[in-house]
């Protein structure tokens, strides 16, 4: 193996046992320590989205790296990069059609399921445009971001989090069926405050604070074949494919997330009290003395 992808792959490992709630700071760091790096590092580690406002739509969207040009992001909304106008790719005419009906689509999705946050689509050629009729392959992604803010009720213990998803896909056209290959990653960041008061045993007045960070993130890929009669056949599609992947994710996220916390805390503290405790104790001693009698 080259030193520069020795070097590389250094990189992407150190990034993979950082926190993960800094991987913003942690790849920006990186990428000034190692800015001939700093393309492939953006391109190849997942960063949470980056909220961003279409003043002329009126409509929030979001960046990432496939809708980049510098510093600037293009908007589904728009067709525009901003917050600084550049001559960066945008899709052929025929696919920015089918992109911006996507968008439409995505953002019901997104207030079904999500009850809020934001959604885009980005749509790119894979090749030429093909004339009309014709067959075509294309690539996008599908942006989802719902952010969990504390209630102004009680700011200091509601829970925070944030939800992240990129669904990075290819569309291969053949005849009356389309190809779909889809890579989904899903970030998750759940952080809970507690306050606990003194109880009179302890110094008045005195307070414990305790936090709970769960982070992380799931990569899955599939790969399908759908029935495609018209190129509107793209939109029920990509919306299926995404739609299963999410409900998937979202499933292992629980049971792997959630349910392996669950089995830890449960290790760490008994849910039974100090007197059924004692009771079990004194039980157990009984039987042993009993059994230790019988020898």
């Amino acid at each position: 193996m080259a030193e520069s992808d020795q070097t590389f792959e250094s990189l992407l490992d150190l990034v993979r046992r950082l926190p993960p709630t800094r991987i913003e700071s942690n790849v920006n760091a990186l990428c000034d320590l190692a800015p001939e790096y700093a393309d492939d590092l953006l391109g190849n580690v997942d960063q949470p989205l980056k909220l961003l406002r279409d003043e002329e739509q009126g409509k929030d969207f979001l960046g990432c790296d496939y809708n980049r040009d510098g510093d600037s992001f293009r908007s589904p909304w728009s067709n525009t990069y901003l917050p600084e106008s550049t001559s960066g790719p945008t899709p052929s005419p025929r696919l920015r059609q089918l992109e911006t009906s996507l968008n439409g689509a995505f953002d019901t999705y997104r207030e079904m399921y999500f009850e809020g946050g934001v959604s885009s689509v980005y749509l790119w050629d894979l090749e030429d445009e093909p004339e009309a009729g014709k067959e075509m392959s294309f690539a996008g992604v599908v942006l989802l971001k719902k952010t969990l803010s504390p209630s102004s009720s009680d700011p200091e213990t509601a829970p925070l989090g944030s939800w992240d998803s990129l669904h990075v896909f290819e569309c291969h056209e053949r005849g009356r069926s389309a190809k779909y290959k889809l890579t989904s990653t899903v970030m998750l960041v759940l952080e809970t405050k507690t306050l606990a008061k003194a109880d009179g045993k302890g110094a008045e007045g005195a307070e414990g604070k305790g936090n709970v960070t769960l982070s992380g993130s799931m990569t899955r890929q599939a790969e399908v074949d759908y029935p495609l009669t018209t190129a509107a056949g793209h939109i029920p599609n990509i919306g299926r494919l995404v739609e299963d992947m999410e409900i998937k994710m979202r499933n292992l996220l629980s049971a792997v997330y959630f349910g392996k916390t669950k089995d830890v805390i449960n290790d760490l503290r008994s849910q039974s009290g100090l007197e059924t405790k004692s009771k079990e104790d004194l039980l157990r001693a009984e039987l042993a003395g009993k059994l230790g009698g019988r020898k």
